[in-house]
């Protein structure tokens, strides 16, 4: 317990100083920080809707922070989000504009079955790769994501285009492929809002990995190849094996983006409709400490971010919504100094020895 409350009063001072920093920021700019917070601030908790603009942002932040979480479990760096949420979204898009006669018992189950595991392939080409020859899975996602992006654009401009279109999309899946939105189950809940079921399958999906992590023999030999590879297989644990799902899991995370982007909100595939949920999906794995749990909890913190950030670029005349990636930057940069810090202590404390 004393571990995890100083876990997270190190979090809460570097949000404060994130936020300190940031506020000079406004200040040099010719705006008044309480103003520009006010705003900030007003903008994610003034009302119901700006709270659930705030979850619906979140969604996509769970899933890609789970996908880089559980990698990293498995002591692998999953910096492919981005190419594998993309993959997910074009293989849920094609199942939902080709299968229109399907009933929705059929259509949704399946068109989140081929995200799963377009995603999921996706990802497994980097841990073939690596767990097969040896390369490193950084170099691999990394340029995975430049083909992936390359193919969908391609997909999304060429066969897969809607006809009459000039912008590069998917024509429109069938209703029956819709998931609800959460104003039609609540229906106190503003129409405005986007918001749909796949927050509450983005928080299944992080219970599912907690509990496979920490109660399950795959789960125990993900954490254990993560933590001591060569341990590991002196024990019989295949890497081979375990590096193959570790990546399959993670890529299928990302491709269950295409849950909210696809399903739940625009209904088709649009290219390039990422901000960069997978690369943002670090930096919430990061601040979370890699715990499922924890990704909730720092995707909605983002979410809230990015949400303030859009009523302060509306509303304030100086200040744009660039400087909520500074916030968001120099908490990443705190975080990681407290990594860092702890490894040199430890490196101290050895040589000590």
């Amino acid at each position: 317990m004393k571990k995890y409350l100083k876990e997270i009063l190190f979090l809460l001072i570097s949000i404060c100083g994130a936020f300190f920093i940031s506020g000079l920021i406004i200040l040099f700019s010719g705006e008044h920080p309480s103003e520009v917070f006010s705003i900030f601030i007003e903008g994610i908790f003034g009302s119901t809707e700006g709270i659930l603009y705030t979850l619906f942002f979140s969604t996509p932040l769970i899933f890609t922070g789970l996908s880089v979480a559980f990698a990293l479990k498995g002591g692998l760096f999953n910096i492919g989000a981005e190419g594998q949420l993309y993959i997910g979204s074009m293989a849920a898009a094609f199942v939902g504009f080709t299968l229109v006669n399907f009933p929705p018992v059929v259509l949704i189950p399946l068109t989140i079955l081929v995200s799963i595991i377009g995603g999921g392939l996706w990802g497994s080409i980097a841990g073939f790769l690596k767990a097969k020859f040896g390369s490193h899975e950084v170099i691999n996602t990394i340029m995975l994501n430049f083909i992936a992006i390359s193919l969908v654009g391609y997909l999304s401009s060429g066969p897969f285009k809607n006809p009459g279109d000039q912008i590069p999309q998917t024509p429109l899946i069938s209703e029956s492929a819709r998931i609800p939105e959460i104003h039609t189950i609540f229906p106190a809940f503003p129409e405005t809002v986007p918001l749909n079921i796949s927050f509450f399958i983005a928080i299944f999906s992080a219970i599912f990995a907690y509990v496979l992590l920490k109660y399950t023999k795959l789960g125990y030999e993900i954490r254990s190849v993560g933590f001591n590879p060569d341990a590991s297989r002196l024990s019989g644990i295949s890497l081979i094996k375990i590096n193959l799902l570790t990546m399959f899991i993670s890529g299928a995370f990302a491709g269950m983006v295409s849950i909210n982007e696809v399903l739940g909100y625009r209904y088709r595939f649009l290219n390039n409709f990422s901000p960069g949920y997978g690369y943002f999906g670090i930096a919430v794995a990061l601040l979370g400490k890699n715990h499922p749990l924890g990704v909730i909890a720092s995707a909605i913190f983002f979410g809230a971010i990015s949400r303030g950030g859009l009523l302060v670029d509306i509303h304030s005349d100086r200040i744009s919504r660039d400087v909520i990636f500074v916030i968001q930057g120099i908490i990443i940069l705190f975080v990681i100094s407290r990594e860092l810090m702890s490894v040199i202590a430890k490196r101290k404390k050895y040589t000590a020895l």
